[in-house]
């Protein structure tokens, strides 16, 4: 069993920066695949990025690609996602997963996540 918990949301004029933080307990995140997906209202859950077991592959979508950085800390149980150039389509509820996605369309589908954080709220003003 895995708990993660999100934090790092907040409010942020158009153009700004926010780094999201998702701290794992229970077991270790070195075994995971990991994810960020998002939720606006009134949307279906999207994925945003995802970083395989050991970091050496990394997946965005195009919406993000560019502004957005997924990185992991296996010593610190700890997954990140810096996020640039924010924009009011990007505010949403951000969720991080761990899962056992076993090849590049199972990073992007959320069926393979297993364990989510509870989210943390991204408000971007324009």
């Amino acid at each position: 069993q895995v708990r993660l918990v999100e934090s790092g949301g907040g409010l942020v004029q158009a153009g700004g920066s926010l780094r999201l933080s998702c701290v794992a307990s229970g077991r270790a995140l070195s075994i995971y695949s990991l994810g960020w997906f998002r939720q606006a209202p009134g949307k279906e859950r999207e994925f945003v990025t995802a970083i395989s077991w050991i970091g050496g592959s990394t997946y965005y979508s195009d919406s993000v690609k560019g502004r957005f950085t997924i990185s992991r800390d296996n010593a610190k149980n700890t997954l990140y996602l810096q996020m640039h150039s924010l924009q009011p389509e990007d505010q949403a509820v951000y969720y991080c997963a761990a899962g056992t996605a076993g090849n590049d369309r199972q990073f992007l589908d959320s069926r393979y996540y297993a364990y989510w954080g509870q989210g943390t709220q991204v408000t971007v003003s324009s």
